[in-house]
């Protein structure tokens, strides 16, 4: 028996009708069109087959190496630096950091020596079906912003990546802060003002590092005020920057997904670079791995118009960002916060009168400023000794007070013990 011939199905299918056209029976006009083919191509293929017969419709390529195939020492050096640095790395980011060695290779040629070579595996992510929401048209028109809490430089302790994300063309800004908080907060949009000017709207989470939970209070209600505000709320409103909720992480998916790109690339390049402490990591971030991130993954904006307004000559950061507490000013013109107690010294015309209210505002940087009715007023901190003295006075007195006090008793020379014969009568005055 001789060998056998290994045809494709689309060679299977030319076979019988150039066949007929070889016999006489068809026209090879009629057999190019049945077989999708232009005439010029049809009278090659029957050429080749009245040349070699049923073996000339094969493709001259197969059983050959591809002209497009990878050295074999390529793909054993590719999979070498990725057992020994790049393990755990998708198939797209182990390309480009090998493309960044020197070696190039597409990612789906990865992919494929990655499944082959056991040292990576298929994942499947089905979830609901949401209606795709349209990105804004602007840029500046809508940031969402969100906190991605992380082992981001993996000592297992969870620190927080603090994220905004232009919604209109993927622009990103990132910096690691220990948590959540309102400072962090202020601190990134901070820095995106600095960048960029004044969003229009930001969209985050009802975290209470964003919007307040509680109802107001009852004499918030009796005073006509509205609910009750976050810190980071407040310097939204000082800026003019709405704050718009989001009641689903869905609602703000473009910052969810870019959570997650960063704790794929950022940690694993964190990791390359061997960084363990958060200020090498936000050193990272602005040395130039959010400069590479918004390059390669930023799209441009539906129109060209930036809306992103400018910050008012007349109006500190510092001063927005920052946080308000009101205090009631004592008899002894001090002032009590967190256990500390601070003397306010002036100008006269500025101090506050005993049990007046005063603004402490306390900045990011963690100096405090003190108003009464929008003035600043000079103090000093009192120290813990003259502290100490003014809380134990009260109280020795107190202690005193407290004492049975012993009836007084006059002595015998006193005026009131003389009776009424040895007291001076009283001089006349002749008329």
């Amino acid at each position: 028996m001789g060998e056998g011939l290994l045809m494709s199905a689309k060679e299977r299918r030319r076979l019988p009708e150039l066949s007929k056209v070889v016999a006489g029976e068809q026209r090879l006009v009629d057999a190019a069109a049945k077989l999708g083919l232009s005439y010029r191509q049809a009278k090659r293929v029957l050429r080749r087959y009245r040349d070699a017969g049923d073996a000339g419709l094969c493709h001259r390529g197969r059983g050959l190496p591809s002209n497009r195939a990878r050295p074999a020492g390529l793909r054993q050096e590719a999979l070498a630096f990725y057992r020994e640095r790049l393990e755990g790395f998708g198939p797209t980011l182990a390309a480009e950091k090998l493309l960044e060695r020197g070696l190039a290779v597409d990612h789906e040629t990865l992919r494929r020596w990655l499944l082959e070579a056991g040292l990576w595996r298929r994942t499947r992510r089905r979830g609901a079906v949401r209606r795709l929401r349209e990105r804004r048209a602007h840029f500046g028109e809508l940031v969402q912003m969100d906190g991605s809490i992380h082992d981001w430089l993996g000592e297992g302790r969870q620190s927080c990546l603090m994220v905004m994300v232009d919604d209109a063309t993927g622009w990103t800004l990132a910096r690691l802060f220990p948590g959540e908080t309102s400072a962090a907060a202020m601190s990134c949009l901070w820095r995106w003002i600095e960048g960029h000017g004044l969003p229009l709207a930001l969209y985050t989470d009802l975290k209470s590092v964003y919007h307040a939970t509680a109802p107001p209070s009852p004499a918030a209600q009796l005073a006509g005020e509205g609910a009750p505000r976050t810190a980071f709320a407040r310097s939204c409103a000082l800026l003019g920057v709405e704050l718009v909720p989001a009641y689903s992480p869905q609602a703000k998916g473009r910052v969810e997904r870019k959570n997650a790109v960063l704790q794929d690339r950022f940690v694993k390049e964190l990791r390359l670079q061997r960084i363990a402490t958060p200020e090498g990591a936000n050193a990272l971030l602005e040395g130039g791995f959010l400069a590479e991130l918004n390059r390669r993954f930023a799209v441009a904006p539906g129109e060209a118009a930036d809306y992103h307004r400018a910050v008012p000559e007349d109006l500190d950061l510092a001063e927005v960002f920052a946080f308000e507490e009101e205090r009631t000013v004592a008899n002894d013109w001090t002032v009590r916060c967190d256990n500390v107690l601070y003397q306010l010294l002036g100008p006269g015309r500025s101090l506050p009168p005993s049990k007046g209210k005063v603004t402490l505002r306390r900045r990011l940087d963690g100096s405090l400023r003190i108003y009464y009715r929008g003035l600043e007023v000079s103090y000093r901190l009192v120290p813990a000794a003259e502290r100490e003295r003014r809380v134990q006075a009260p109280k020795k007195a107190a202690a005193g007070a407290d004492l049975p006090r012993r009836p007084w008793t006059p002595p015998a020379d006193h005026p009131w013990r003389r009776g009424s014969a040895t007291r001076r009568p009283t001089a006349c005055v002749e008329q």
